[in-house]
């Protein structure tokens, strides 16, 4: 493996960090990586809001589930999908813009994830920790209010980044032949069966204490409610219709 490979693969989640800052200059690097990331059509969909008021982190850290290193991480940013810069660019050419469509929903969500997620590998490999925070989608109005988030933008996740204080496990992914299927789809059920062995000895051994479960039992929660079903309305809200 070559040095990138080994950095996406030793990636971890860190949600314990030091006292360390992070530097104006290393986050504005770490954003521009970011930028650098494929785009749909050079549509670059996307801002990133950093929250820097103490009170505002407070308040997401409790908006988004009480997850505490929203506050206390080197810096927080939430990323959001935002149609309102393209459209209104396109606007002020003379074009007759049509919002709302779906697809400039998943045009904006997809090209947000895409930044963020070279954000993090960029953070990574200057030592950085980072987690995700999918918990801003749990009251989506009131961070969308408290970032001032015009219609036409809505925060799709959040980011903790910072030193690491503590040095978590190498989370076991699916096996590569469950996701790389050749030429059709194809039952795996053997395969995440084995997967569920794997996790659950991982479970018992890692730092930080074990836990006696698989990764088809943590799924549960996740598929036997329905999670979240503010999102339709609160994107509708936002002017996503989804036509």
């Amino acid at each position: 493996m070559n040095p990138t490979i080994e950095l996406l693969k030793s990636h971890r989640s860190v949600r314990k960090f030091t006292d360390q800052p992070i530097s104006r200059e290393l986050l504005e690097e770490l954003v521009s990586a970011g930028q650098a990331a494929a785009t749909s059509s050079h549509v670059q969909a996307y801002s990133v809001i950093h929250v820097k008021k103490p009170e505002n982190r407070e308040a997401i850290a409790e908006l988004a589930g009480g997850q505490r290193y929203v506050a206390t991480c080197g810096a927080f940013l939430v990323f959001c999908a935002d149609m309102k810069r393209p459209t209104e660019a396109a606007e002020r050419t003379g074009a007759r813009v049509v919002r709302g469509m779906t697809e400039q929903l998943l045009v904006a969500s997809v090209d947000t994830a895409l930044m963020a997620q070279n954000v993090a590998v960029a953070a990574e490999s200057e030592g950085l920790g980072i987690c995700y925070i999918g918990g801003v989608r749990n009251n989506p109005q009131q961070i969308s209010d408290l970032l001032g988030l015009p219609d036409h933008v809505y925060p799709v996740f959040g980011m903790c980044l910072g030193y690491p204080a503590h040095d978590p496990d190498v989370k076991p992914r699916l096996p590569v032949e469950a996701i790389l299927k050749e030429d059709s789809y194809h039952d795996d059920s053997e395969l995440v069966a084995a997967y569920d062995d794997a996790m659950h000895a991982y479970y018992q051994s890692r730092r930080g204490g074990p836990k006696d479960t698989t990764w088809s039992q943590n799924l549960t929660p996740l598929f036997d409610t329905k999670l979240r079903p503010h999102m339709r309305e609160f994107l509708v809200r936002r002017g996503f219709e989804m036509t």
